[in-house]
């Protein structure tokens, strides 16, 4: 009797050992190290594809599948791309699957539950106000009964809720372990491309935010979506960290609602509506860009001294370390003393800001909380703050502006280098940190 062999895998990030440990070394949990069984490798089996030339390949004209939720296909790039795999993670509660099942009414669709019972599907499908004579329930976590329906009922989309909950008779670990899940994926990906039938799965993530599995769970699939937002919230993000058929860092937003979740047409009125009529020290609103979507967001900055002997920097929305760099340009550069004074930066709506676009907003609205001065509520502010206090000039300014028209901003303070023509607004360029400061008190020439 041949001796079975077996290895100890990471069921976070898939690291791999010879025997038990309580630590993973590669992603620091405990407990994760669980047993697999080694299974023998698969014959390769002949299959009748042959190489084709690039001329030669034809494209169908319905190569996209409009879901008819507009924020969804902004996010894909136009609509389901067919024979494509779709990975959707995010936490629990946060509207996975209410979003699936909303979607799976555009076309022949077969939603496979590995979590939940065929009457408990029909309840939220009542709630979310679901009739389609095209939707198919399926309760099941094997892959060969799935894959034996998807061949039987040739939909034009299958949903798998969740990967993690799906197992194959081939792999003889458990389901959720990292060779179920590489091999669930696998088959899942092979139906996708030989029937060209668009699959989306739904994955779980670990307690730090990242997607649960292997990272090759990843690299398969062609497009991977993060649902974020607080779920006690009523709004949410979807986000396209990987998509092979468009642009990535896409934002779709949505809000939770009794009948599911809706678009936000317009996102401005989002993160701007919480806004203050009286106008307060210590406000600046910059617009940012997610993904090809420019957004106008509000950071908000409060300066106070501290009772503790070392000062707080608190930072929610954007990185700390890069407000951090802010504060110590200000203080070497403007003169700003800040060594005793606690510093808090938000960003209002929720939205996480990354681009450096957001600096000069940043520094604007830490500087003028400080010293007790106000930016006029109708200007928005753009730039990239150097070491040196230097104002470095950002990407698509033109189209910022625009959006900033569009909401009914008068006023922009911009980098120097940059070029304008089109948008019809007040424009003030400066090339250092303080003609930034001393525009905000009307100091600045008017360009």
């Amino acid at each position: 009797m041949a001796k079975v062999k077996s290895k100890w895998v990471c069921v976070e990030c898939g690291y791999e050992s010879a025997g038990y440990l309580g630590k993973c070394p590669e992603c620091l949990s405990w407990g994760s190290i669980t047993e697999e069984i080694q299974s023998a490798a698969k014959p390769c089996t002949r299959d009748d594809f042959k190489p084709e030339l690039l001329h030669e390949i034809t494209l169908d004209d319905q190569i996209r599948i409009p879901t008819g939720i507009g924020e969804f296909d902004r996010i894909l790039g136009g609509g389901l791309v067919q024979g494509s795999l779709t990975l959707l993670a995010g936490e629990p509660g946060i509207g996975k699957s209410t979003i699936l099942l909303q979607l799976c009414q555009c076309a022949r669709s077969l939603y496979v539950s590995a979590e939940e019972s065929a009457n408990q599907i029909k309840l939220r499908a009542e709630r979310l106000k679901i009739n389609s004579d095209n939707l198919y329930i399926y309760p099941q976590t094997c892959m060969e009964n799935i894959k034996a329906q998807i061949e039987e009922l040739k939909p034009q989309i299958v949903v798998i809720d969740s990967i993690q909950a799906i197992y194959s008779q081939t792999v003889s670990s458990s389901a959720g372990s990292v060779s179920q899940i590489r091999e669930c994926c696998n088959i899942l990906m092979n139906i996708a491309k030989t029937k060209n039938i668009t699959v989306l799965v739904i994955g779980h993530i670990t307690k730090d935010g990242a997607i649960a599995g292997p990272k090759v769970l990843e690299h398969m699939v062609d497009t991977v979506i993060s649902f974020e937002g607080d779920k006690y919230k009523s709004y949410r993000m979807l986000r396209s960290m990987k998509n092979r058929f468009g642009a990535t860092h896409e934002v779709g937003i949505f809000e939770m609602g009794v009948n599911g979740l809706t678009q936000v047409n317009n996102p401005n009125e989002l993160f701007l509506n919480a806004r203050s009529n009286a106008q307060v020290p210590g406000s600046a609103i910059i617009v940012s860009n997610e993904g090809t979507r420019p957004l106008l967001v509000e950071i908000q900055a409060l300066v106070g001294t501290t009772p503790y002997p070392t000062p707080r920097r608190v930072a929610n929305g954007v990185d700390t370390a890069r407000v951090h760099q802010i504060l110590a340009v200000l203080e070497k550069r403007i003169g700003l003393n800040l060594s005793k004074q606690d510093v808090y930066v938000n960003v209002t709506g929720g939205i996480d800001v990354t681009e450096p676009c957001a600096d000069l907003g940043i520094a604007l609205a830490v500087a003028t909380c400080a010293r007790d001065v106000v930016v006029d509520s109708q200007t928005v502010i753009l730039g990239e703050i150097g070491l040196s206090g230097e104002i470095h000039p950002v990407s698509n300014i033109e189209k910022r502006l625009n959006e900033a028209v569009c909401a009914g901003f008068k006023k922009a303070i911009i980098p120097h280098g940059n070029e304008v023509t089109g948008p019809k607004i007040e424009v003030i360029k400066v090339k250092r940190l303080m003609d930034a400061i001393s525009a905000c008190l009307n100091k600045g020439e008017n360009v």
